[in-house]
């Protein structure tokens, strides 16, 4: 039995809003602790970890000047006070914090643990994606048969979605700025190619209509997802047609008095789920109170509880378990809507066996640029569309036989970044399984080879920042870091991580990686904790150190 507003994942709930008062009361009595500490009272300890290191990245030895180790000193210090105090200790923490021109670790605490690091794992599929994609890569889905149309309308074959794993087949507006924006029903991109159909003058089907998502090996739930994540939108079934994000909406309306019926509608409607209302109405000024229940593998939904009177109506987004079917099912019924006969049934196809014959395309839908695509991944932290980029570049090698064959297609890829062998255990690209590690060195020397590739701008702007947009927006506002962290972040229970860049108001470029594990209390005390480690990081690593050598720019 599920509580519908269940809090595991970014996009259904996000963390909470961080009480900003608070926490600058909390970041000036830490820059008193680091004041005392300045002064030569005691040495750095952060809680009941490990001692503060000075090794650059690369775990080379490098001389520190005494300003770099003043102003590690004091952020030292700052981050005792932040993550000494109850209930945040009880937890286990990360950190690295390197200065981005020279590649000085300006500090670290256990940056080479283990640690699971939520959605922080999209950072290296992103990467991934458009290393080996490219920005300007684009995603082709199409309408095939085996057949010509005849004179008189009549398709007499099968009619066939071919999906080749673009994630947005939705009415999402791009490019993204700011918010998600959407223009048209969920189902446009199927409405748009129906249409082509009815332009081609197809007015009937003798065969079936055919959801083929076989570009991908069927594998709906990465190793590591939990059965609780299946029922959500952040927990939707992967495959190579990805329909509105492979989701439907159940919306509860209350009445206008208590004991009034809750009306429940799905939409688009499909036939994937049957709905079990149980709601009834309640008080005004009752709290309301609901449950949603489905086992594995059924379609019946069971909802329960209370709704207030007059309150609003109430969406739950559900993910489909089945999504070349639910495709074939919507495609039919627009089809059907258009005044096409479809003799057959609506299938889904998912062996990679090829019919006969050279298939015969008769509309086709082309995707937004990858540049585009991903930067609504990581401002949003959209766990199916990272699953879909991962599985697209191994796509371009063949299919892959099992889902381990397939986490290791990004080996390469991290070796030429930098990173040490074994300081990412990969189980999923989202990072939405539990059996993910990575450490904080891994993510920093991910960033550090990131800035210096011709794609670096793409993926750089898809980043939240903070106090403006994405997961971030409504975090850090009225702080010395709003607007000038660019990181992703990441939650799942018990995890609060973010990791990216820091730009300094002297113009100093930070990258960093903070990852908490083990958490026990509420949502916002860890993400309050990263709030002041990145207000401290702003403040004490402000100085741009003096040049080294040749000056070269990062690119944006």
């Amino acid at each position: 039995m599920l509580p519908f507003d269940y809090t595991f994942a970014e996009r259904i709930c996000g963390e909470r809003k961080m009480k900003i008062q608070r926490i600058l009361k909390r970041c000036a009595v830490v820059a008193m602790a680091s004041a005392t500490w300045a002064f030569g009272i005691g040495a750095p300890r952060v809680g009941t970890q490990s001692k503060t290191k000075t090794e650059p990245v690369s775990r080379g030895a490098k001389k520190k000047s005494a300003a770099s180790k003043k102003a590690t000193a004091k952020f030292a210090s700052r981050a005792e006070a932040l993550l000494a105090t109850t209930p945040t200790s009880k937890g286990e923490w990360g950190l690295l914090v390197v200065d981005a021109e020279s590649g000085e670790t300006l500090y670290e605490q256990n940056a080479d643990k283990y640690f699971v690091p939520a959605s922080n794992m999209k950072l290296f599929t992103t990467a991934l994606a458009l290393a080996k994609l490219g920005p300007e890569y684009r995603f082709h889905t199409t309408l095939e048969t085996q057949s010509a149309i005849s004179s008189e309308g009549v398709l007499n074959a099968d009619l066939t979605l071919v999906g080749r794993g673009d994630p947005n087949l939705s009415n999402r507006k791009f490019p993204y700025e700011l918010k998600e924006e959407f223009d048209g029903p969920p189902q446009k991109v199927l409405v748009e190619l129906a249409d082509a159909l009815i332009i081609k003058g197809v007015k009937e089907i003798s065969g079936d209509v055919v959801g083929d998502d076989s570009y991908f090996p069927r594998e709906r739930y990465p190793n590591g997802w939990e059965i609780d994540d299946m029922v959500w939108e952040y927990g939707a079934a992967i495959s190579a047609i990805v329909l509105d994000d492979n989701t439907v909406a159940l919306t509860l309306t209350p009445g206008e008095q208590a004991g009034n019926p809750v009306q429940a509608a799905v939409s688009p409607a499909t036939p994937d789920f049957l709905v079990r209302n149980e709601v009834t109405t309640s008080a005004a000024d009752v709290k309301s109170d609901l449950t949603l229940t489905r086992e594995p593998g059924s379609n019946l939904v069971v909802v329960r509880g209370t709704l207030s009177a007059k309150s609003a109506p109430r969406k739950l987004v559900l993910a489909i378990e089945e999504p070349a079917q639910h495709a074939a099912a919507t495609l039919q019924r627009l089809l059907e809507e258009r005044g096409v006969k479809v003799a057959g049934t609506a299938r889904a196809r998912h062996d990679h066996a090829e019919p006969g014959g050279d298939p015969v395309v008769l509309a086709e839908h082309v995707s937004v640029p990858l540049g585009d695509a991903l930067k609504l991944v990581n401002k949003i932290s959209q766990n199916l569309h990272t699953e879909m980029l991962l599985r697209t570049v191994a796509r371009q090698s063949g299919v892959w036989a099992t889902p381990d064959d397939l986490m290791k297609v990004p080996a390469d890829f991290y070796a030429a970044a930098g990173i040490e062998p074994g300081d990412v255990i990969q189980t999923d690209a989202s990072g939405l399984s539990r059996h993910d590690l990575v450490t904080p060195r891994a993510i920093v020397t991910l960033l550090t080879f990131a800035q210096k590739q011709s794609w670096f701008g793409p993926y750089y702007a898809s980043l939240p920042v903070a106090g403006i947009d994405g997961t971030l927006e409504d975090r850090m506002k009225n702080t010395p870091a709003a607007g000038r962290i660019h990181a992703k972040t990441g939650s799942v229970e018990h995890v609060r991580t973010l990791s990216g860049f820091a730009e300094t108001p002297g113009g100093r470029r930070l990258i960093f990686s903070f990852l908490s594990n083990n958490q026990g209390g509420k949502s916002h005390e860890a993400a309050d904790a990263l709030t002041g480690l990145c207000v401290a990081m702003i403040e004490e690593f402000n100085a741009t150190p003096p040049k080294r050598g040749r000056e070269h720019k990062h690119p944006q």
